[in-house]
C-alpha cells in the first residue's frame, strides 16, 4: 500500500470512538429491585449492589475501587470518574494499564476505538494500531504517552517515589496540560484520593521511566525511582488508620491480592486489632478451578484472614455488562451525599 492509502486505511479502522456510559444519565434502581427477585448471577449483582450501598451508608467505612482487565477503555471510564467525583470512594488501587495507558492516555487528549470489524492483527500492527479484544489504540498516541511520562520523571528530584506519589504528579501535570475533565488520574489528584500502582511500569509508564533511567545513566546523573515498598507500606497505613474498609473489586490479579494483603501486613506490624475488610465484592469472569488469585473467592481469602466472611459477594460477569447497573443504582440512591471525605492522600504531605 501507498503511504495515502495507510493513512486512509488507518483513519477509517479509527472513526467511532467508544462512548463512555454515563451513570447520572439513567436509573438502573427499578432493573436492580427486579433483578434482586430473580436467580443465578441477576441475584448475585442485587446483592453486591446492596452490600455497596452498605458501604456507603456506613459511616466509618473507608472504599477501595479495586480494577484489573480493561473496562476503563471499554466504555467505563466516566463511571470510575464519578464515583470519585462524587466521594463515593476513599481510594483506588489499579493496574498501571488502567491508570497509565487507558486514563491518563485519555486525559492527554486521545481516544479508545470501536473495533467494528477486526482485520488480520499483522496488518493493525503495519498501520501501528494496537487491539484490545474489540477496541483499537492509536500506537503513535499511546507513545506520547510514554514520552509524557519520561518528561515529568525528568522533572522530579531524583529519588525513591510510591507510585501513589508519581501518579500524583501525573494528575498535577493533568491540571496543566490535560484535555479531559473526566479523567480519574487528574481528578484524584484534586480530590485527594490516592492512587496504587503495584505493577506501575507494567504499561506505558515503563517504558518512560526505563528511557530517563538509561538516560540518566548515560549521563552520569542520578535518577528517579519507583519505590514497591513504600506503595505497601503506605497502603497498609491507610488501611490502620481506616479502620472499617469495603471492596470494589473488578477483575482480580495484583490490585486485588495487593489491597487484601494489607490486613495481613498490619498484623505483622504489630496491629493486631487490625480489622479484615468488613466488605467485599468481586465482579469477575476468571475461572476458580485454576486455583489463580483473579479467582479465588472472597469466601477464600476469608481463610487468610483478610476479608469478612458475612457481608461478601462474587459475581461472575464481564464488568462492562454489570458494573453500569451497581453504579446508577448507587448514584441515585444518593447515600454517597452525606459522606465524610476522607482525603486519603493528603494523609502522606
Amino acid at each position: 500500500m501507498t503511504e495515502t492509502t495507510l493513512s486512509n486505511r488507518k483513519a477509517e479502522l479509527l472513526s467511532t470512538p467508544v462512548e463512555h456510559i454515563d451513570i447520572t444519565s439513567f436509573d438502573a434502581r427499578p432493573i436492580v429491585d427486579a433483578m434482586k427477585k430473580m436467580s443465578f448471577t441477576s441475584r448475585d449483582l442485587g446483592r453486591a449492589t446492596d452490600i455497596y450501598n452498605q458501604m456507603l451508608a456506613d459511616p466509618d467505612c473507608s472504599i477501595f475501587l479495586v480494577i484489573a482487565g480493561s473496562t476503563s477503555a471499554g466504555g467505563c471510564m466516566d463511571l470510575y470518574a464519578e464515583l470519585l467525583r462524587n466521594n463515593m470512594i476513599d481510594g483506588i488501587v489499579a493496574t498501571g494499564a488502567t491508570i497509565v495507558d487507558m486514563d491518563f492516555f485519555e486525559g492527554l487528549g486521545h481516544k479508545h476505538y470501536q473495533a467494528l470489524e477486526v482485520p488480520d492483527d499483522d496488518t493493525l500492527r503495519s498501520l501501528l494500531i494496537d487491539r484490545i479484544y474489540d477496541t483499537y489504540i492509536d500506537e503513535e498516541q499511546l507513545q506520547h504517552v510514554d514520552h509524557t511520562i519520561f518528561e515529568i520523571a525528568e522533572t522530579l528530584e531524583p529519588r525513591p517515589y510510591s507510585s501513589r506519589e508519581f501518579i500524583r504528579e501525573m494528575g498535577k501535570y493533568l491540571t496543566q496540560h490535560g484535555k479531559k475533565e473526566n479523567s480519574l488520574v487528574k481528578l484524584a489528584y484534586e480530590h485527594d484520593v490516592p492512587i496504587f500502582c503495584p505493577a506501575f511500569v507494567d504499561s506505558s509508564a515503563g517504558f518512560g521511566l526505563v528511557k530517563h533511567q538509561v538516560d540518566a545513566v548515560k549521563a552520569g546523573k542520578p535518577y528517579m525511582v519507583l519505590d514497591a515498598i513504600a506503595d505497601f507500606r503506605e497502603l497498609t497505613e491507610i488501611k490502620i488508620k481506616a479502620g472499617t474498609t469495603g471492596l470494589l473489586m473488578i477483575g482480580g490479579g495484583v490490585p486485588k491480592n495487593f489491597i487484601q494483603d494489607t490486613v495481613v501486613c498490619a498484623e505483622i506490624l504489630g496491629h493486631d486489632d487490625v480489622q479484615v475488610h468488613k466488605y467485599a465484592v468481586q465482579i469477575t469472569v476468571a475461572d476458580v478451578r485454576d486455583g489463580a488469585c483473579s479467582s479465588s473467592t472472597l469466601q477464600e481469602a476469608a481463610s487468610w484472614g483478610k476479608v469478612n466472611t458475612g457481608i461478601e459477594q462474587m459475581v461472575f460477569a464481564e464488568a462492562g455488562s454489570v458494573m453500569p447497573l451497581l453504579a446508577s443504582d448507587a448514584y441515585h440512591r444518593g447515600l454517597w451525599k452525606n459522606r465524610v471525605k476522607r482525603r486519603w492522600g493528603a494523609s502522606f504531605d
